[in-house]
């Protein structure tokens, strides 16, 4: 079993032998790195993509990687804890690039994004400051981890939380000195490609 199973994390529950591929603590890591399916992975690349690279040049790549995964595996831990009995597998990415808007959101609030907006029968494309987006992106997570019973099947709504404010946490140690919080561009990120 490659995707993490609260109940297995937290010791509850015993996995039968010929389940464990992988030591619990590598199950941490691994589940990032399984979808479930080609919509799940598209839009978790589609926000790394949008948000990821400015984070990445704050702190580098090898940096990154590590904040990445140290993210992804504070987001699983977040989403056990809210759910310890649950045995439904947790698989995604979703934590660890919540992790990077919480990072975004630090670096760059004032950034413009390129959001899409549906109101009814009318729909456009309106560029807002990164800080309300993201807000916004917080606030529909905590209340969907409101509205749905804890352990169910779907979405694990509290690793995006616990993935979010670790990524916020975790900034200040992992960015390079010289790279300020609150970037001074309205425009974009602290460096032009």
């Amino acid at each position: 079993m490659l995707g993490l199973i609260p109940s297995v994390l937290l010791g509850s529950t015993v996995l039968p032998e010929a389940l464990q591929l992988l030591p619990m603590r590598l199950v941490v890591v691994s589940h990032m790195f399984l979808h479930g399916g080609w919509m799940h992975l598209g839009s978790n690349m589609l926000y790394l993509w949008i948000f990821g690279n400015n984070v990445e040049d704050a702190m580098g790549h090898v940096r990154f990687f590590g904040f990445y995964l140290l993210c992804g595996a504070i987001a699983a831990v977040t989403q056990a804890f809210a759910a310890p009995m649950s045995n439904v597998p947790m698989i995604g990415a979703s934590g660890a690039v919540a992790g990077t808007l919480g990072a975004y959101l630090l670096l760059h609030p004032r950034a413009r994004i390129l959001t899409f907006v549906f109101l009814g029968v009318f729909w456009t494309f309106i560029r807002l400051p990164a800080g309300i987006v993201l807000l916004g992106w917080i606030a529909l997570q905590a209340f969907n981890a409101l509205s749905t019973q804890a352990g169910t099947g779907g979405v694990a709504w509290m690793a995006h939380i616990g993935g979010f404010f670790a990524g916020a946490m975790l900034i200040g140690l992992f960015k390079f000195r010289s790279v300020p919080f609150f970037g001074a561009s309205r425009q974009g990120p602290w460096r032009k490609n």
